[in-house]
């Protein structure tokens, strides 16, 4: 069986990645039945690149970002209605901050060293989109890391260690034509990009693969 890689260029403060993580389980177990399987990688972007390392007032920030609180509320209660069909509850009410996410997508890189990105991404999206938490600090981190394998979490984010690979990434994304998220990649080929619903993806999938195929077979 060929494996190929699917790269999901996403944020953790980003509503329609965690959606778009439940839109691809569902696509993936589908694809699994035709023999189909895959590699997955988390590759950082930061949606908001100059936020402070202390963060900022959540609704003061949306307000400005989204032109009004009542747009921003709009916006919130859709993600919500959405969420809610994939098993997600958001609970807006609960984030007092828009955190920098710098510090978690390094979690996200350790994590990967060791095989529980996936599992460390789970866990921070419930973090900070249900339980409201702060998902830049150090101390939460260190606990998400610990509960999946990954130590001393605290110690190496107050080094460099990963933090070069990150800013270079997430800047090289952008350098590509990345401005939204989440976007899939398929063997570093864009797939697509935003929350589709997973009997697309998996279309997507399907397509995407035989057409990489059939290049391979041509050369």
């Amino acid at each position: 069986m060929t494996t190929h890689t699917i790269d999901i260029v996403s944020d953790v403060i980003c509503p329609w990645c965690w959606i778009g993580k439940r839109h691809l389980a569902t696509a993936l177990e589908e694809v699994a039945e035709d023999g189909l399987a895959f590699n997955v990688r988390w590759r950082p972007f930061r949606l908001n690149p100059d936020m402070p390392p202390e963060g900022r007032d959540r609704a003061a920030y949306r307000a400005q970002k989204f032109g009004s609180a009542e747009r921003a509320a709009e916006l919130d209660a859709r993600i919500v209605q959405v969420g809610a069909t994939v098993g997600l509850d958001f609970r807006f009410d609960r984030q007092p901050r828009t955190p920098d996410t710098l510090p978690a997508h390094r979690l996200l890189r350790f994590a990967e060293q060791v095989g529980t990105a996936s599992e460390v991404k789970e866990a921070l999206f419930q973090a900070y989109f249900h339980d409201g938490k702060d998902i830049s600090d150090r101390g939460l981190l260190d606990e998400i890391g610990a509960a999946h394998g990954v130590a001393d979490v605290a110690a190496r984010l107050a080094g460099d260690e990963a933090l070069a690979d990150i800013e270079a990434e997430d800047l090289a994304a952008r350098q590509g034509g990345v401005n939204g998220v989440p976007t899939f990649l398929l063997d570093r080929h864009v797939l697509v990009s935003g929350a589709v619903p997973g009997t697309e993806l998996a279309g997507l999938l399907r397509r995407g693969v035989a057409i990489l195929r059939s290049r391979a077979a041509a050369d």
